[in-house]
Protein backbone atom coordinates (compact mmCIF):
# COMPACT_ATOMS: atom_id res chain seq x y z
CA UNK A 1 0.00 0.00 0.00
CA UNK A 2 1.67 3.21 -1.24
CA UNK A 3 0.87 6.52 0.42
CA UNK A 4 1.31 9.69 -1.66
CA UNK A 5 1.20 13.15 -0.13
CA UNK A 6 0.45 16.14 -2.34
CA UNK A 7 1.57 19.06 -0.22
CA UNK A 8 1.85 22.85 -0.49
CA UNK A 9 -1.27 22.99 -2.66
CA UNK A 10 -4.02 25.54 -3.15
CA UNK A 11 -7.03 23.26 -2.67
CA UNK A 12 -10.16 23.97 -4.73
CA UNK A 13 -13.05 22.22 -2.98
CA UNK A 14 -16.32 22.44 -4.96
CA UNK A 15 -18.19 20.60 -2.21
CA UNK A 16 -17.43 23.12 0.51
CA UNK A 17 -17.11 25.91 -2.13
CA UNK A 18 -13.78 26.94 -0.63
CA UNK A 19 -10.19 27.43 -1.71
CA UNK A 20 -7.11 27.65 0.46
CA UNK A 21 -3.75 26.17 1.35
CA UNK A 22 -3.70 22.47 2.16
CA UNK A 23 -2.56 19.00 1.27
CA UNK A 24 -4.05 15.73 0.11
CA UNK A 25 -2.99 12.27 1.20
CA UNK A 26 -3.63 9.38 -1.19
CA UNK A 27 -3.72 5.85 0.20
CA UNK A 28 -4.70 2.84 -1.89
CA UNK A 29 -6.02 5.06 -4.67
CA UNK A 30 -8.34 7.06 -2.43
CA UNK A 31 -8.20 10.33 -0.58
CA UNK A 32 -7.32 9.58 3.04
CA UNK A 33 -7.48 11.48 6.28
CA UNK A 34 -4.06 12.66 7.44
CA UNK A 35 -4.03 10.55 10.63
CA UNK A 36 -0.68 8.96 11.41
CA UNK A 37 -0.01 7.57 7.95
CA UNK A 38 3.51 8.26 6.73
CA UNK A 39 3.78 9.09 3.05
CA UNK A 40 6.02 7.01 0.81
CA UNK A 41 6.05 9.72 -1.86
CA UNK A 42 5.82 13.46 -1.21
CA UNK A 43 4.99 15.79 -4.11
CA UNK A 44 5.39 19.54 -3.61
CA UNK A 45 2.64 21.29 -5.58
CA UNK A 46 4.48 24.62 -5.40
CA UNK A 47 1.39 26.51 -4.28
CA UNK A 48 -0.50 25.64 -7.47
CA UNK A 49 -4.18 24.68 -7.58
CA UNK A 50 -5.27 21.12 -6.79
CA UNK A 51 -8.88 20.24 -7.59
CA UNK A 52 -11.06 17.18 -8.29
CA UNK A 53 -10.58 15.85 -11.81
CA UNK A 54 -13.05 16.98 -14.45
CA UNK A 55 -16.05 14.72 -15.14
CA UNK A 56 -16.87 15.53 -18.75
CA UNK A 57 -20.38 14.60 -19.92
CA UNK A 58 -20.84 14.44 -23.68
CA UNK A 59 -17.47 13.42 -25.10
CA UNK A 60 -17.56 11.90 -28.57
CA UNK A 61 -15.00 9.17 -29.19
CA UNK A 62 -15.36 7.98 -32.76
CA UNK A 63 -15.12 4.27 -32.06
CA UNK A 64 -16.67 2.31 -33.64
CA UNK A 65 -16.86 3.53 -37.21
CA UNK A 66 -14.74 6.67 -37.48
CA UNK A 67 -11.53 5.83 -35.69
CA UNK A 68 -9.62 8.16 -38.03
CA UNK A 69 -11.26 11.09 -36.21
CA UNK A 70 -10.64 9.96 -32.63
CA UNK A 71 -9.79 6.75 -30.78
CA UNK A 72 -9.97 5.89 -27.09
CA UNK A 73 -6.18 6.05 -26.98
CA UNK A 74 -5.94 9.58 -28.38
CA UNK A 75 -9.04 10.86 -26.56
CA UNK A 76 -7.71 9.40 -23.30
CA UNK A 77 -4.34 11.08 -23.77
CA UNK A 78 -6.05 14.40 -24.54
CA UNK A 79 -8.30 14.03 -21.51
CA UNK A 80 -5.38 13.32 -19.18
CA UNK A 81 -3.51 16.36 -20.50
CA UNK A 82 -6.64 18.47 -19.98
CA UNK A 83 -7.36 17.40 -16.41
CA UNK A 84 -10.36 15.28 -17.42
CA UNK A 85 -10.35 12.14 -15.28
CA UNK A 86 -13.74 10.75 -16.38
CA UNK A 87 -15.08 10.87 -19.94
CA UNK A 88 -18.81 10.24 -20.24
CA UNK A 89 -19.01 9.25 -23.89
CA UNK A 90 -21.80 9.80 -26.40
CA UNK A 91 -23.48 7.06 -28.45
CA UNK A 92 -23.51 8.96 -31.77
CA UNK A 93 -21.02 6.59 -33.36
CA UNK A 94 -21.26 4.51 -36.54
CA UNK A 95 -23.07 2.27 -35.75
CA UNK A 96 -24.82 3.90 -32.83
CA UNK A 97 -24.36 2.37 -29.39
CA UNK A 98 -27.91 1.05 -29.19
CA UNK A 99 -27.41 -2.60 -28.15
CA UNK A 100 -25.45 -4.40 -25.40
CA UNK A 101 -22.98 -5.95 -27.84
CA UNK A 102 -21.80 -2.60 -29.21
CA UNK A 103 -21.71 -1.16 -25.69
CA UNK A 104 -19.56 -4.05 -24.48
CA UNK A 105 -17.17 -3.56 -27.42
CA UNK A 106 -16.82 0.14 -26.59
CA UNK A 107 -16.31 -0.58 -22.90
CA UNK A 108 -13.61 -3.15 -23.65
CA UNK A 109 -11.75 -0.80 -26.00
CA UNK A 110 -11.96 2.02 -23.48
CA UNK A 111 -10.59 -0.13 -20.66
CA UNK A 112 -7.72 -1.29 -22.87
CA UNK A 113 -6.68 2.06 -24.35
CA UNK A 114 -7.74 4.99 -22.15
CA UNK A 115 -5.66 6.14 -19.15
CA UNK A 116 -8.73 7.91 -17.70
CA UNK A 117 -12.10 6.54 -16.66
CA UNK A 118 -14.69 6.06 -19.39
CA UNK A 119 -18.43 5.90 -18.64
CA UNK A 120 -20.44 5.17 -21.81
CA UNK A 121 -23.90 6.49 -22.57
CA UNK A 122 -26.23 4.54 -24.84
CA UNK A 123 -28.76 5.58 -27.46
CA UNK A 124 -32.31 6.28 -26.35
CA UNK A 125 -33.81 4.97 -29.60
CA UNK A 126 -32.61 2.41 -32.12
CA UNK A 127 -30.02 3.89 -34.46
CA UNK A 128 -30.87 7.27 -32.89
CA UNK A 129 -33.68 7.44 -35.44
CA UNK A 130 -36.43 8.40 -32.97
CA UNK A 131 -38.83 5.68 -34.09
CA UNK A 132 -38.33 2.77 -31.69
CA UNK A 133 -37.04 2.65 -28.12
CA UNK A 134 -33.63 1.05 -27.61
CA UNK A 135 -33.09 -1.86 -25.22
CA UNK A 136 -32.80 0.44 -22.21
CA UNK A 137 -33.00 -2.30 -19.58
CA UNK A 138 -30.33 -4.51 -21.18
CA UNK A 139 -28.11 -1.50 -21.89
CA UNK A 140 -28.42 -0.37 -18.28
CA UNK A 141 -27.35 -3.84 -17.13
CA UNK A 142 -24.41 -3.69 -19.58
CA UNK A 143 -23.11 -0.50 -17.98
CA UNK A 144 -24.76 2.48 -19.69
CA UNK A 145 -24.80 5.46 -17.32
CA UNK A 146 -27.39 7.50 -19.25
CA UNK A 147 -29.46 7.43 -22.44
CA UNK A 148 -29.42 9.99 -25.22
CA UNK A 149 -29.78 10.36 -28.97
CA UNK A 150 -27.17 13.16 -28.72
CA UNK A 151 -28.01 15.94 -31.20
CA UNK A 152 -30.83 13.95 -32.80
CA UNK A 153 -34.08 15.17 -31.27
CA UNK A 154 -36.74 12.50 -30.80
CA UNK A 155 -39.39 14.26 -32.86
CA UNK A 156 -42.28 11.94 -32.00
CA UNK A 157 -43.77 13.03 -28.69
CA UNK A 158 -45.35 9.60 -28.35
CA UNK A 159 -42.01 7.80 -28.72
CA UNK A 160 -40.29 10.23 -26.35
CA UNK A 161 -43.05 9.71 -23.79
CA UNK A 162 -42.65 5.93 -23.96
CA UNK A 163 -38.89 6.20 -23.57
CA UNK A 164 -39.23 8.49 -20.55
CA UNK A 165 -41.87 6.30 -18.92
CA UNK A 166 -39.72 3.19 -19.29
CA UNK A 167 -36.60 5.03 -18.11
CA UNK A 168 -38.52 6.19 -15.05
CA UNK A 169 -39.40 2.61 -14.12
CA UNK A 170 -35.68 1.75 -14.19
CA UNK A 171 -34.40 4.95 -12.59
CA UNK A 172 -32.36 5.70 -15.72
CA UNK A 173 -31.15 9.18 -16.61
CA UNK A 174 -32.27 10.57 -19.98
CA UNK A 175 -30.24 13.32 -21.64
CA UNK A 176 -32.08 15.48 -24.15
CA UNK A 177 -31.00 18.00 -26.77
CA UNK A 178 -33.59 20.78 -26.41
CA UNK A 179 -34.24 22.13 -29.89
CA UNK A 180 -37.26 22.30 -32.13
CA UNK A 181 -35.98 20.14 -35.02
CA UNK A 182 -38.18 21.74 -37.66
CA UNK A 183 -36.77 25.17 -36.95
CA UNK A 184 -33.16 24.22 -36.25
CA UNK A 185 -32.57 21.77 -39.10
CA UNK A 186 -29.89 23.11 -41.46
CA UNK A 187 -29.14 26.20 -39.37
CA UNK A 188 -25.54 27.43 -39.20
CA UNK A 189 -26.02 30.55 -37.07
CA UNK A 190 -28.38 32.18 -34.59
CA UNK A 191 -30.91 34.45 -36.29
CA UNK A 192 -30.44 38.20 -36.10
CA UNK A 193 -28.79 41.10 -37.91
CA UNK A 194 -25.36 39.46 -37.89
CA UNK A 195 -26.55 36.21 -39.51
CA UNK A 196 -28.49 38.22 -42.10
CA UNK A 197 -25.43 40.33 -42.95
CA UNK A 198 -23.33 37.22 -43.36
CA UNK A 199 -25.98 35.43 -45.40
CA UNK A 200 -26.01 32.36 -43.17
CA UNK A 201 -29.02 30.05 -42.69
CA UNK A 202 -30.11 30.70 -39.14
CA UNK A 203 -32.42 29.58 -36.37
CA UNK A 204 -34.26 31.63 -33.78
CA UNK A 205 -33.14 31.12 -30.17
CA UNK A 206 -36.82 30.42 -29.50
CA UNK A 207 -36.23 26.94 -31.00
CA UNK A 208 -34.31 25.99 -27.87
CA UNK A 209 -37.07 27.18 -25.58
CA UNK A 210 -39.70 25.36 -27.62
CA UNK A 211 -37.75 22.11 -27.50
CA UNK A 212 -37.21 22.47 -23.76
CA UNK A 213 -40.91 23.25 -23.20
CA UNK A 214 -41.86 19.99 -24.92
CA UNK A 215 -39.39 17.92 -22.91
CA UNK A 216 -40.29 19.52 -19.58
CA UNK A 217 -43.98 18.84 -20.15
CA UNK A 218 -43.14 15.18 -20.69
CA UNK A 219 -40.91 15.14 -17.59
CA UNK A 220 -43.78 16.55 -15.56
CA UNK A 221 -46.05 13.84 -16.96
CA UNK A 222 -43.66 10.88 -16.49
CA UNK A 223 -41.50 11.90 -13.52
CA UNK A 224 -38.33 10.94 -15.38
CA UNK A 225 -34.79 11.95 -14.47
CA UNK A 226 -33.73 14.40 -17.18
CA UNK A 227 -30.65 16.39 -18.13
CA UNK A 228 -30.64 18.99 -20.92
CA UNK A 229 -27.26 18.65 -22.62
CA UNK A 230 -27.03 22.33 -23.58
CA UNK A 231 -29.01 25.35 -22.45
CA UNK A 232 -27.55 28.34 -24.28
CA UNK A 233 -30.22 31.07 -24.34
CA UNK A 234 -31.72 33.40 -21.76
CA UNK A 235 -35.22 32.46 -22.90
CA UNK A 236 -34.67 28.81 -22.01
CA UNK A 237 -33.17 29.71 -18.63
CA UNK A 238 -36.51 31.02 -17.41
CA UNK A 239 -38.20 27.71 -18.27
CA UNK A 240 -35.42 25.77 -16.57
CA UNK A 241 -35.74 27.83 -13.41
CA UNK A 242 -39.49 27.24 -13.31
CA UNK A 243 -39.01 23.48 -13.75
CA UNK A 244 -36.60 23.36 -10.82
CA UNK A 245 -38.95 25.41 -8.66
CA UNK A 246 -41.67 22.84 -9.45
CA UNK A 247 -39.42 20.09 -8.07
CA UNK A 248 -38.88 18.26 -11.36
CA UNK A 249 -35.76 16.06 -11.45
CA UNK A 250 -34.09 18.26 -14.06
CA UNK A 251 -30.54 19.47 -14.54
CA UNK A 252 -28.86 21.30 -17.40
CA UNK A 253 -25.46 21.71 -18.97
CA UNK A 254 -23.68 24.00 -21.40
CA UNK A 255 -20.59 23.61 -23.56
CA UNK A 256 -17.45 25.57 -22.85
CA UNK A 257 -17.71 27.11 -26.32
CA UNK A 258 -21.12 28.64 -25.63
CA UNK A 259 -19.80 30.05 -22.34
CA UNK A 260 -16.73 31.72 -23.81
CA UNK A 261 -17.57 32.54 -27.46
CA UNK A 262 -20.44 34.37 -29.17
CA UNK A 263 -22.05 34.73 -32.59
CA UNK A 264 -19.55 37.34 -33.77
CA UNK A 265 -16.74 34.78 -33.63
CA UNK A 266 -18.01 33.23 -36.87
CA UNK A 267 -17.49 36.54 -38.67
CA UNK A 268 -14.64 35.28 -40.83
CA UNK A 269 -16.59 32.11 -41.72
CA UNK A 270 -14.06 30.00 -39.83
CA UNK A 271 -15.70 26.60 -39.67
CA UNK A 272 -13.91 25.67 -36.42
CA UNK A 273 -16.46 28.00 -34.80
CA UNK A 274 -19.41 26.07 -36.22
CA UNK A 275 -20.95 24.14 -33.34
CA UNK A 276 -24.39 22.80 -32.48
CA UNK A 277 -26.45 24.64 -31.41
CA UNK A 278 -24.89 27.69 -33.12
CA UNK A 279 -23.05 30.26 -31.05
CA UNK A 280 -25.40 32.74 -29.40
CA UNK A 281 -25.54 36.47 -28.74
CA UNK A 282 -23.33 38.10 -26.15
CA UNK A 283 -26.41 38.76 -23.99
CA UNK A 284 -27.23 35.05 -24.02
CA UNK A 285 -23.63 34.14 -23.21
CA UNK A 286 -23.56 36.48 -20.23
CA UNK A 287 -26.89 35.16 -18.98
CA UNK A 288 -25.53 31.61 -19.10
CA UNK A 289 -22.38 32.59 -17.21
CA UNK A 290 -24.58 34.10 -14.52
CA UNK A 291 -26.62 30.87 -14.49
CA UNK A 292 -23.44 28.87 -13.84
CA UNK A 293 -22.57 31.23 -10.98
CA UNK A 294 -26.01 30.85 -9.39
CA UNK A 295 -26.17 27.10 -9.98
CA UNK A 296 -29.15 27.28 -12.32
CA UNK A 297 -27.04 25.65 -15.05
CA UNK A 298 -25.43 22.73 -13.29
CA UNK A 299 -22.72 21.43 -15.60
CA UNK A 300 -19.99 22.70 -17.95
CA UNK A 301 -18.84 20.17 -20.53
CA UNK A 302 -16.40 20.12 -23.42
CA UNK A 303 -18.92 18.62 -25.88
CA UNK A 304 -15.76 17.25 -27.53
CA UNK A 305 -16.69 16.55 -31.16
CA UNK A 306 -13.77 15.61 -33.43
CA UNK A 307 -14.13 16.26 -37.15
CA UNK A 308 -11.56 15.59 -39.85
CA UNK A 309 -10.10 18.31 -42.08
CA UNK A 310 -12.29 17.32 -45.04
CA UNK A 311 -15.44 17.82 -42.99
CA UNK A 312 -14.40 21.33 -41.97
CA UNK A 313 -12.81 22.56 -45.22
CA UNK A 314 -16.17 23.39 -46.74
CA UNK A 315 -18.36 26.50 -47.02
CA UNK A 316 -19.57 27.44 -43.55
CA UNK A 317 -23.15 26.24 -43.98
CA UNK A 318 -22.00 22.89 -45.42
CA UNK A 319 -19.21 22.17 -42.92
CA UNK A 320 -19.67 19.66 -40.12
CA UNK A 321 -20.53 21.01 -36.68
CA UNK A 322 -18.41 20.46 -33.62
CA UNK A 323 -15.07 21.21 -31.99
CA UNK A 324 -12.52 19.29 -29.94
CA UNK A 325 -12.15 20.53 -26.38
CA UNK A 326 -10.77 17.90 -24.00
CA UNK A 327 -7.49 19.80 -23.65
CA UNK A 328 -9.00 23.28 -23.79
CA UNK A 329 -12.03 23.01 -21.51
CA UNK A 330 -10.09 24.05 -18.40
CA UNK A 331 -8.02 26.95 -19.81
CA UNK A 332 -11.13 28.22 -21.60
CA UNK A 333 -13.13 28.05 -18.37
CA UNK A 334 -10.34 29.93 -16.61
CA UNK A 335 -11.07 32.89 -18.90
CA UNK A 336 -14.19 33.37 -16.78
CA UNK A 337 -12.10 33.21 -13.61
CA UNK A 338 -9.60 35.79 -14.85
CA UNK A 339 -12.43 38.09 -15.96
CA UNK A 340 -13.94 37.91 -12.47
CA UNK A 341 -17.16 36.28 -13.65
CA UNK A 342 -16.71 32.95 -11.84
CA UNK A 343 -14.68 31.73 -8.87
CA UNK A 344 -12.58 28.58 -9.04
CA UNK A 345 -14.96 26.65 -6.72
CA UNK A 346 -17.88 27.66 -8.96
CA UNK A 347 -16.01 26.45 -12.04
CA UNK A 348 -15.16 23.09 -10.48
CA UNK A 349 -18.65 22.69 -9.06
CA UNK A 350 -19.81 22.70 -12.68
CA UNK A 351 -16.87 20.77 -14.15
CA UNK A 352 -16.44 18.10 -11.48
CA UNK A 353 -18.84 17.87 -8.54
CA UNK A 354 -22.21 18.37 -10.25
CA UNK A 355 -21.64 15.98 -13.18
CA UNK A 356 -20.39 13.31 -10.78
CA UNK A 357 -23.42 13.80 -8.51
CA UNK A 358 -25.83 13.68 -11.45
CA UNK A 359 -24.44 10.32 -12.56
CA UNK A 360 -24.12 8.95 -9.02
CA UNK A 361 -20.33 8.72 -9.21
CA UNK A 362 -18.07 8.97 -6.13
CA UNK A 363 -15.61 11.21 -7.98
CA UNK A 364 -15.57 15.00 -8.37
CA UNK A 365 -14.78 15.78 -4.74
CA UNK A 366 -11.94 16.10 -2.21
CA UNK A 367 -13.78 14.16 0.50
CA UNK A 368 -12.09 11.45 2.53
CA UNK A 369 -12.73 8.06 0.92
CA UNK A 370 -13.35 9.49 -2.56
CA UNK A 371 -11.29 8.17 -5.47
CA UNK A 372 -8.08 10.16 -5.86
CA UNK A 373 -9.01 11.62 -9.24
CA UNK A 374 -7.21 14.96 -9.17
CA UNK A 375 -5.88 17.74 -11.38
CA UNK A 376 -2.99 20.04 -10.51
CA UNK A 377 -2.93 23.25 -12.54
CA UNK A 378 -1.40 26.70 -12.71
CA UNK A 379 -4.29 29.11 -13.39
CA UNK A 380 -1.93 31.91 -14.40
CA UNK A 381 0.40 30.16 -16.85
CA UNK A 382 0.11 31.88 -20.25
CA UNK A 383 0.43 30.13 -23.60
CA UNK A 384 -0.64 30.43 -27.21
CA UNK A 385 -2.60 27.40 -28.38
CA UNK A 386 -1.28 25.58 -31.43
CA UNK A 387 -3.90 23.12 -32.63
CA UNK A 388 -1.26 20.78 -34.01
CA UNK A 389 0.08 20.28 -30.48
CA UNK A 390 -3.25 18.77 -29.37
CA UNK A 391 -3.23 15.07 -28.58
CA UNK A 392 -6.59 14.46 -30.28
CA UNK A 393 -6.42 13.00 -33.76
CA UNK A 394 -8.66 15.79 -35.02
CA UNK A 395 -7.51 19.38 -34.60
CA UNK A 396 -10.77 21.31 -35.05
CA UNK A 397 -10.52 23.78 -32.18
CA UNK A 398 -11.84 27.34 -32.33
CA UNK A 399 -9.05 28.38 -29.95
CA UNK A 400 -6.25 27.82 -32.48
CA UNK A 401 -3.79 30.71 -32.14
CA UNK A 402 -5.62 32.12 -29.11
CA UNK A 403 -3.79 33.49 -26.08
CA UNK A 404 -4.85 31.38 -23.12
CA UNK A 405 -4.06 31.34 -19.43
CA UNK A 406 -4.00 28.21 -17.28
CA UNK A 407 -2.14 24.94 -17.79
CA UNK A 408 -2.61 21.46 -16.37
CA UNK A 409 0.55 20.33 -14.58
CA UNK A 410 -0.50 16.86 -13.47
CA UNK A 411 -3.46 14.49 -13.50
CA UNK A 412 -4.14 11.51 -11.23
CA UNK A 413 -6.76 8.77 -11.71
CA UNK A 414 -7.30 6.49 -8.76
CA UNK A 415 -4.06 7.76 -7.25
CA UNK A 416 -2.00 6.88 -10.34
CA UNK A 417 -0.45 9.80 -12.21
CA UNK A 418 -1.56 9.65 -15.84
CA UNK A 419 -0.15 13.01 -16.93
CA UNK A 420 2.91 14.97 -15.82
CA UNK A 421 3.75 18.09 -17.79
CA UNK A 422 7.19 18.38 -16.22
CA UNK A 423 8.25 14.97 -17.51
CA UNK A 424 6.98 15.83 -21.00
CA UNK A 425 8.87 19.10 -21.08
CA UNK A 426 11.91 17.60 -19.45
Amino acid sequence: MTAILLTNARLIDPGAMTEGAGEVLIVDGKIAARGSVEADIVIDCGGKCLAPGIVDIGVKVSEPGERHKESFRTAGAAAAAGGVTTMVTRPDTDPAIDNPETLEFVTRRANEDSPVRVMPMAALTRDRAGREMAEIGFLLDAGAVAFTDADHVVESTRVMSRCLTYATSLGALVIGHPQDPGLSRGAAATSGKFASLKGLPSVSPQAERMGLDRDLALIEMTGARYHADQITTARALRRLERAKEMGLDVTAGISIHHLTLNEFDVGDYRTFFKVKPPLRSEDDRRACVEAIASGLIDIISSMHTPQDEESKRLPFEEAASGAVALETVLPAALRLYHSGELTLPQIFRALSRNPADRLGLPTGRLDTGAPADLVLFDPDAPFVLDRFSLRSKSKNTPFDGARMQGRVLGTWVGGAQVFDRASEVG
